[in-house]
């Protein structure tokens, strides 16, 4: 395809703030949902600076991952040089590429996307039947929004002035429809940052059919 992810530039290969939050929940996810660490193989979808892909592979995880920025990857190389993290894009037949993986995770990144179904069938493909794909984005419920808007914080929320900013917002029902649309099924969701109606962001996880 033409459409292209966000080729965002960073300025460090830190985990992003939000995964101060988001990364404990997720490595939660993957040790309720397999025996052993060591055994289990995770494909980080839009990896960035490879932040997170570096604290799963510190617990032990295999973990593979890509994005489609240049200097983000670059960045990556650069702190965790033993980590195989590569350009790639979710548009791109990446299960083709590197095979299918017991969980998928993709962080903070489907709000990015301009075709969501292609990035959540590439999702899909890269899932062994039986794993499960762990996609994080902020929430968008009623009552965050009602509380962003008497507040008068919509405009810093929703950053419209920001380059390669977000494009979708996401609440529980639609992300939910995407994945089982896609053919995932049985998605859970897990709220973080905040008392769950005011979360930040919320974490879907969704089953592959075996």
């Amino acid at each position: 395809m033409s459409i292209e992810l966000d080729a965002t530039t960073y300025v460090h290969a830190k985990p992003a703030t939000a995964h101060s939050y988001i990364l404990p929940a997720v490595v939660d996810v993957l040790d309720n949902s397999f025996q052993e660490a060591n055994e289990t193989a995770v494909f980080d979808l839009g990896c960035g600076t490879g932040g997170a892909a570096a604290v799963l592979a510190a617990k032990g995880y295999d973990v593979v991952g890509v994005d489609p920025s240049q200097d983000g990857i670059a960045k990556a190389r650069t702190a965790h040089p033993d980590l195989p993290l590569e350009i790639g894009s979710g548009y791109e037949d990446l299960s083709s590429r590197y095979g299918t993986f017991d969980a998928v995770i993709s962080l903070e990144v489907v709000e990015h996307v301009y075709d969501p179904k292609a990035f959540s069938a590439t999702i899909y493909d890269l899932v062994r039947p039986g794993g499960i794909a762990v996609v994080s984005t902020p929430f968008h419920g009623y009552w965050k929004n009602l509380a962003l808007a008497v507040s008068g914080k919509m405009d810093d929320h929703f950053m419209p002035l920001k380059d390669h900013g977000h494009i979708k917002f996401w609440s529980p029902e639609t992300l939910s429809t995407l994945l089982v649309e896609t053919g995932f099924e049985d998605v859970d969701f897990e709220y973080v940052g905040r008392i769950p109606l005011l979360a930040k962001s919320m974490i879907a996880i969704a089953q592959k059919p075996h």
